[in-house]
């Protein structure tokens, strides 16, 4: 009569083992989406800082709203160069504290753009 005494052992290994790989899921499809907002900060510092190099405020300022939500964006004048940052914060699922994503370009201002 062993064999009742073990009855549901595999219900409760499927559950804990489905637990945990819910948990690395979210885990992985969060990294991901973390890669990504910064990839999306890179390209939205350079963008800016291209145009602003260029003298196109306009478009600087379409390359703006295009930006990930919530992130900050600082632009100033170095010397020769145009250089922008931005920063955000990916919020971590259920709570978890966020991470801060950082991201400049720095690009020479081109022929007849004032410093």
């Amino acid at each position: 009569m062993r064999r009742t005494r073990e009855r549901g052992m595999v219900t409760a290994e499927l559950a804990v083992s489905l637990l945990g790989l819910m948990v690395a899921t979210v885990a992985a499809m969060w990294m991901v989406a973390v890669i990504g907002l910064q990839i999306r900060c890179v390209d939205t510092a350079d963008e800016i800082a291209r145009q602003l190099a260029r003298g196109d405020r306009a478009a600087a300022d379409r390359a703006y709203a295009a930006r990930p939500p919530g992130a900050a964006v600082t632009t100033s004048r170095e010397g020769a160069d145009a250089v922008v940052e931005v920063r955000l914060t990916a919020r971590g699922p259920a709570g978890l504290p966020g991470v801060p994503l950082r991201a400049q370009a720095r690009v020479a201002l081109e022929n007849g753009v004032g410093p």
